[in-house]
């Protein structure tokens, strides 16, 4: 037995707890019209999901529940319990007994439980779905609902046998995957109006992003052409320094060593420049040897002439303290001494005082040359004193005289010899100052070029400088990073025209023009801005690719559904044909009954109300008519049938269904009220043989249908409305009386 037991709590008339177990294979539940047996039915319904309040004869959540009498106060809840025995594993759960419970509020609530676990209502219906019982299936008939597959629409009718026929599961499966498709139809439609909402931004960054990599291009290709400028011109300066020191050191030990040469020259020269004084002091030699002579052969005669010479002493001494307050260096013209000589000489006849005098004045001419102070002055007075002390020494001063003359003879001769000795130097000294000169002004004109050049370098190493901070600034420091950069040999830098170097700053220059041009800011954002856009659009287009093999999954599912539904149904319903007219035969001892595909024109309220689905894009849908004929009467047609016997033949096609597709249970409500006593045999032996496919609980008046019964459970209702439960088990009672 699947059917174990079904519990009671607060529901309708049932307001205690109220517990019917089912252990054999047909039940009965009997009891006068009004105490509540239907209840037990739609107690099932309730149970198993039914949403339809009307169809369990209330209009609200709250009718289902007790509402109280004078003896048991209103519950505020009802509960229904059914149990299941799940050994086979009939339900799709890994327990061996499955209980569903479902619980109603006063406030409309509903709780839904499995083994006392909350769950929802869709979880209960597909559990119940695979063992082909629901709410509202054909495995519960109630009172006047016997004829409801009879009266029922074709439309509805063919749902009456999908649903016996266990699909629907399928259909459940194929209205989930037609949600699931509209879903993602309207999820399409939202991407690519998404994506369509952001291409123009994506296209406008892209179109950003492709400046900024062609930027980011030129600012590499600048980074390349700096780092080599830069190295080329670094080097080609530090070369050039290099040139030019070495080429300044030799031009300055040049202009050193010939302005040494220069000043040992000019000494020369300016030592060959006294020769003024040497001609003078020869000619004053000459002077003094022909006074010496003079003054010798005079001072015999012009001794006595003493007076004259103190008196010519006495103008020397006048003179020359004109001459020291004038100018102590002045020289003494030859001419004067030469006129002071003859002076004397007239009037000192004495031929040896003249020497002596003359003597005399020779000394003091000698000391006025070689004393440069006022030392003259006091020897020529202290000269003009000896003479006048020394007359009576004239003649030893004569023979001095003559000793002296004999030794400016020879120094005349020598300094004769020094005279022409250093004219020749002089010569050579002035070819030397004149050449060295040259040479100086040749080294002075090649230092100016080289200073120049200097300049010219100091310029191109600021500019160097100017142009690195420039690309610095402007693409980054890496452009200034070209020490590492290979360019060949490094000294044939030096050796380059330096046109190419000037052709690659053109260059450079023309690729930051474009750089400053671009004016591009906030590189790093539009980047992020751009990626993230793009990953966006591409997460979209994955996400837009995915929805549309969705959508093709969907389709062919629904289509692999709708197949497998219609080979299920046909399939199913050849069955029930087979069925249907073998018990119509046994019912009506001949005849023929079937049903049949027929396709109906849709209604527009039909139109709004349904999913649309791939089969539903027609003009007309499927359904099932049933055709009847009965033996030995021209009756063709429901219609034509009396009550009777539309209830022997919804009877028979409800059992036809049943046991094609076999539930674990039915519930018959007084399906059999409308037989009389010959068909109700018939009715209970179809019960019997159905029982032996399904559990059967049956709520009936009908004697011959309680006969069928192993167990009857009696209800019963008294004075307060309260059902009461009683039970007869006809296999013990048998036991018993055994």
């Amino acid at each position: 037995m699947y059917l174990r037991s079904i519990e009671l709590s607060g529901f309708k008339s049932f307001a205690k707890k109220n517990v019917f177990e089912f252990d054999s294979p047909i039940s009965a539940i009997v009891g006068p019209n009004g105490s509540g047996k239907s209840n037990v039915a739609e107690a099932f319904r309730f149970v198993l999901g039914e949403q339809s309040i009307k169809s369990m004869r209330g209009k609200r959540g709250e009718d289902l529940i007790w509402n109280g009498a004078t003896s048991e106060p209103r519950a505020n809840r009802a509960s229904v319990k059914v149990t299941f025995d799940n050994a086979k594993k009939i339900f799709d759960i890994d327990f061996p007994e499955v209980t569903i419970e479902r619980v109603v509020h006063r406030d409309g609530l509903n709780e839904y439980l499995i083994n006392g676990s909350q769950v929802r209502l869709k979880d209960i219906l597909e559990l119940l779905a695979r063992t082909h019982i629901g709410a509202s299936g054909h495995h519960i008939i109630s009172q006047g609902e016997a004829d409801k597959i009879l009266s029922a629409s074709p439309k509805d009718r063919k749902s009456m046998i999908e649903d016996a026929l266990g699909l629907r599961l399928y259909q459940y499966k194929r209205l989930e995957s037609e949600r699931k498709l509209k879903k993602t139809f309207e999820n399409i439609q939202q991407v690519e109006a998404l994506r369509k909402e952001i291409a123009p931004h994506l296209k406008f960054l892209g179109k950003q992003v492709e400046k900024l990599e062609k930027t980011e291009e030129q600012r590499q290709q600048l980074v390349t052409l700096s780092k080599e400028y830069f190295k080329r011109e670094n080097n080609y300066l530090s070369f050039t320094k290099t040139i030019l020191l070495e080429e300044r050191k030799p031009l300055n030990e040049m202009l050193n060593k010939l302005a040494k040469e220069l000043t040992s020259a000019k000494k020369i020269l300016e030592k060959n420049a006294q020769k003024e004084k040497r001609d003078y002091a020869i000619i004053e030699l000459e002077g003094d040897l022909s006074a010496t002579r003079i003054h010798k052969d005079a001072l015999a005669r012009e001794l006595g002439k003493v007076e004259g010479l103190i008196a010519a002493e006495e103008r020397i001494i006048r003179k020359q303290k004109e001459l020291i307050s004038s100018d102590e260096h002045k020289m003494i013209r030859l001419r004067d001494v030469e006129e002071l000589a003859r002076e004397i000489e007239k009037e000192v006849e004495d031929t040896g005082l003249f020497a002596r005098i003359k003597r005399r004045i020779y000394e003091f001419l000698k000391s006025k040359r070689e004393s440069a102070d006022s030392n003259i002055l006091l020897e020529a007075q202290d000269a003009l004193k000896a003479y006048m002390s020394e007359k009576d020494a004239i003649e030893k001063r004569f023979k001095e005289a003559i000793e002296k003359e004999k030794a400016l003879q020879e120094k005349y001769e020598a300094l004769k010899k020094e005279i022409e000795k250093e004219k020749d130097s002089s010569h050579d000294a002035e070819k030397d100052i004149f050449r060295i000169m040259s040479a100086e002004n040749e080294v002075i004109s090649k230092l100016n070029l080289l200073k120049a050049r200097e300049d010219k370098l100091s310029l191109e190493e600021n500019n160097f400088k100017q142009e690195l901070d420039e690309v610095g600034h402007l693409v980054g420091v890496e452009a200034i990073r070209f020490k590492d950069v290979d360019i060949g040999d490094e000294k044939s830098v030096i050796n380059e025209n330096r046109q190419k170097q000037e052709e690659r700053k053109r260059v450079i220059e023309k690729f930051k023009i474009r750089l400053e041009d671009s004016n591009v800011s906030g590189m790093d954002d539009i980047h992020k801005e751009y990626k993230e856009t793009s990953e966006r659009d591409t997460f979209l287009a994955r996400e837009l690719l995915d929805l549309e093999k969705s959508a093709t999954a969907l389709t062919e599912l629904i289509k692999e559904l709708e197949m497998r539904l219609a080979s299920e149904f046909n399939s199913g319903l050849e069955k029930i044909n087979q069925e249907f007219r073998k018990l119509f035969v046994s019912m009506f001892g001949g005849g023929e009954a079937g049903l049949i595909l027929i396709k109906e024109e849709k209604v527009e309220d039909e139109l709004l109300d349904e999913p649309v689905s791939a089969q539903g894009s027609g003009e007309a849908r499927e359904g099932l008519d049933i055709k009847v004929s009965l033996p030995k009467k021209k009756i063709r047609g429901l219609v034509m049938l009396s009550g009777g016997e539309r209830a022997l033949t919804s009877i028979a096609l409800i059992f036809a269904v049943s046991q094609v597709n076999p539930p674990p249970f039915i519930i018959l409500d007084e399906t059999d009220a409308a037989l009389d006593e010959s068909n109700s045999k018939k009715y209970g032996d179809l019960v019997e043989t159905l029982s032996k496919h399904s559990q059967l609980i049956l709520i009936t008046h009908n004697r011959e249908t309680m006969f069928r019964a192993s167990v009857i459970y009696g209800v019963t209702m008294g004075l307060s409305g309260i059902s009461k439960l009683l039970s007869i088990s006809f296999d013990q009672a048998t036991a018993v009386a055994k």
